[in-house]
């Protein structure tokens, strides 16, 4: 996730000195594939949850969700192997059946069994992670955050390969999401960065880049083969600068920005997704918006109205177009995830870890 950093650094440097330390917990056996061990049957398309926790902690975490039951299982990583997961729990992905959790700030990428959540193996060496995208079972691309090169991994071995060097330099380089279109793979640079770099995967170097507005912090492709990215502005004070955010679309095939809407300077737009049929964006500007990938202009009326808290993450279910968003409250309690109708009904709420950011749907 994207996030005022300095302001999340300052909290967790307050935070530090009530610091604690949690001992190893006896495994709990899971199997989302049969029940909870209640009698009450999740449906196998569930929706994890990564809970980032505090920066330094080691507390971050992984829930787990049945929409049909409306179950939810928190700590079920640390419940299920005895060890925590780690500090800053970024992102997850499942690829052949696999699951694939980054922990950003502990450099390392666990794969789980996803009706077990036990640990199957990890990769470790990396800078700080952030994302995962795969290109086949035995290659995949690791962004990082403080370390311009895209890593390259062998899933199959869990070890890192090679590495895609960038013009970026280690104090402000970045990468971020990733999508593919044909060969190609696009990545936005975030921190202190206002670019879109294209990458040839079959020789591994970044084969053109495309300046957009001031950090973009997600990216995600549409129906038609267009990528879309939300850039936050940067903030008051910046020593990259500081303007009006925007949200960007590009044509994959050649590469140019097709079109791109201005918002007003100070605000804050985030978390750029998709729903299933990608054909209508949804994002957080405080309040959550939507708006068809065809459209002109960005909507006067958001989708569901600011409710004067931290919406954090945002997720869309790629079945019936549910919508799941993240509360992070202060940062330092327990989070909790609300569940829309695509008609904008709340369904359910649910409470998670601290600072729940990314979501993975099974």
């Amino acid at each position: 996730m994207i996030r005022n950093t300095l302001s999340l650094l300052l909290l967790c440097l307050f935070l530090l000195p009530g610091c604690m330390e949690y001992g190893d917990r006896v495994q709990e056996e899971f199997d989302t594939g049969k029940d909870f061990g209640d009698g009450s049957v999740p449906t196998g398309r569930g929706l994890f949850i990564t809970n980032e926790g505090n920066f330094m902690y080691g507390n971050a975490s992984l829930s787990y969700y049945d929409p049909e039951s409306m179950r939810v299982e928190n700590e079920v990583f640390v419940r299920a192997n005895g060890f925590k997961l780690g500090d800053v729990a970024q992102s997850m992905i499942i690829h052949n059946g696999v699951g694939w959790v980054v922990v950003n700030n502990s450099g390392v990428i666990f794969a789980i069994d996803p009706d077990t959540f036990r640990e199957i193996g990890r990769i470790t060496g990396f800078t700080s992670p952030r994302h995962i995208h795969f290109l086949s079972d035995e290659k995949a691309y690791v962004t990082q955050l403080w370390d311009p090169r895209i890593y390259i991994v062998n899933p199959k071995t869990y070890g890192i390969t090679g590495y895609i060097e960038t013009d970026m330099d280690f104090e402000s380089g970045s990468t971020e999401q990733m999508v593919q279109y044909g060969k190609y793979v696009f990545t936005n640079c975030w921190s202190y960065q206002n670019r879109i770099l294209k990458i040839d995967t079959e020789t591994d170097r970044v084969v053109g880049e495309l300046t957009v507005g001031i950090q973009p912090t997600s990216l995600v492709m549409d129906c038609h083969d267009r990528l879309w990215t939300i850039t936050d502005g940067g903030y008051e004070g910046s020593p990259y600068g500081y303007e009006a955010p925007t949200l960007c679309c590009i044509d994959a095939e050649t590469f140019t920005v097709v079109k791109q809407f201005r918002f007003g300077l100070g605000d804050c737009p985030s978390e750029v997704q998709l729903n299933g049929s990608r054909d209508t964006l949804y994002w957080i500007n405080k309040s959550v918006w939507r708006m068809d990938v065809d459209a002109e202009r960005i909507p006067v009326k958001p989708f569901l109205e600011y409710r004067k808290t931290l919406y954090y993450g945002l997720t869309v279910n790629p079945v019936n177009s549910d919508v799941y968003i993240a509360d992070a409250i202060d940062y330092v309690q327990p989070g909790v995830v609300y569940r829309y109708s695509s008609e904008g009904k709340q369904l359910d709420k649910f409470p998670v870890g601290i600072i729940p950011g990314s979501f993975c749907w099974r």
